[in-house]
C-alpha cells in the first residue's frame, strides 16, 4: 500500500519560513516524479513545484520561484518542501504526490495518482 504523510505544517508570519516534509512507503519512487501542491479555501488545488525522485531536477511554479526549495533524500525516501519568505496568500493545504515512471515537468493534478492528506500552512500578515 503506497503512502504518503505530509508533516511540518504550522502558523508563521508573513517573512517566516517554514519546511514541509513527505515520507513516503509501499512502493520504490527512484523512476517517479515527486510534486507539491496546495489548496486554499475555495480555491482549486494549484501546482507548487516538483522534483525528478532521479536526479533531483526540479521545476516551481512562477508564484513560489526563488522562494521554495524543493529537495529530497533517498535513504529516507523523503521530499521536502522548504518555505521562505512566506507570504499571506501561501496560506493552503499543502499536498504531497507522487506520479509513477512520469519525468519532466509534470504539473496536472490528474497525473498524480498518489497523494498525502495535506498539511495546513497558515501566514498572518
Amino acid at each position: 500500500q503506497v503512502q504518503l504523510v505530509e508533516s511540518g505544517g504550522g502558523s508563521v508570519q508573513a517573512g517566516g519560513s517554514l519546511r514541509l516534509s513527505c515520507e513516503g512507503s509501499g512502493r520504490t519512487f527512484s523512476g517517479d516524479t515527486m510534486g507539491w501542491f496546495r489548496q486554499a479555501p475555495g480555491q482549486e488545488r494549484e501546482f507548487v513545484g516538483s522534483i525528478q525522485w532521479s536526479g533531483g531536477s526540479t521545476y516551481y511554479a512562477a508564484t513560489v520561484k526563488g522562494r521554495f526549495t524543493i529537495s529530497r533524500d533517498n535513504a529516507k525516501n523523503t521530499v521536502y518542501l522548504q518555505m521562505n519568505s512566506l507570504k499571506p496568500e501561501d496560506t493552503a493545504v499543502y499536498y504531497c504526490a507522487a506520479a509513477p515512471g512520469l519525468v519532466g515537468i509534470v504539473t496536472m493534478t490528474r497525473a498524480y495518482p498518489y497523494w498525502g492528506q495535506g498539511t495546513q500552512v497558515t501566514v498572518s500578515s
